[in-house]
């Protein structure tokens, strides 16, 4: 279950801007971004079922981060911080919430990185109805933006693959 976030910690990340230019409907277009897009079909899950646990934090939790957030489920405008590692040393990552997904066959939302964040763009996450079953996508578009990540090379891109199969794992091993 996602922490509430305090309330000053709250209104301190809503008053940040995004770190870059949002272009409204999907993923921004950044320029030295990397931008992929990864999908698995959900076996064993109802359209339903997997709704919910993407729409209160379950799919970030079950991939081993730590989850603050403004609400407890996610929608426009909630701001969230993404913690990996021990307390003292953990690499965090807040971002807001800039586009739900609400059609009677998907459903999902994506978020934009805040100042602070080792990254800079969006990244979604649907749940879809379709012939082949219940499907879950991860894509995003991003560049590196703190001094670690651009000094990462691409240990930084190889970084966010990791976790992109997290998301993709933690759905498909969670029944």
């Amino acid at each position: 279950m996602p922490q509430l976030l305090p309330t000053a910690e709250t209104d301190r990340l809503r008053g940040l801007p995004l770190t870059y230019e949002p272009c409204g409907d999907g993923l921004p277009t950044l320029a030295g971004a990397h931008v992929f897009e990864r999908s698995h079909v959900l076996t064993g899950w109802s359209f339903a079922d997997a709704g919910e646990v993407l729409m209160t934090w379950g799919v970030h939790e079950r991939a081993g981060l730590t989850v603050q957030a403004s609400s407890k489920t996610v929608d426009e405008g909630v701001v969230v911080v993404l913690s990996l590692g021990p307390a003292p040393v953990a690499l965090r990552a807040p971002c807001r919430v800039v586009r739900m997904i609400r059609e009677p066959s998907r459903i999902g939302f994506a978020y934009g990185t805040l100042v602070g964040h080792p990254e800079s763009g969006e990244e979604e996450f649907v749940i879809e109805s379709t012939a082949a079953g219940t499907t879950f996508t991860v894509a995003a578009s991003s560049r590196p933006a703190s001094l670690l990540a651009r000094a990462g090379g691409p240990l930084t891109g190889a970084v966010q693959r990791w976790m992109t199969t997290r998301y993709l794992r933690a759905f498909v091993t969670s029944l």
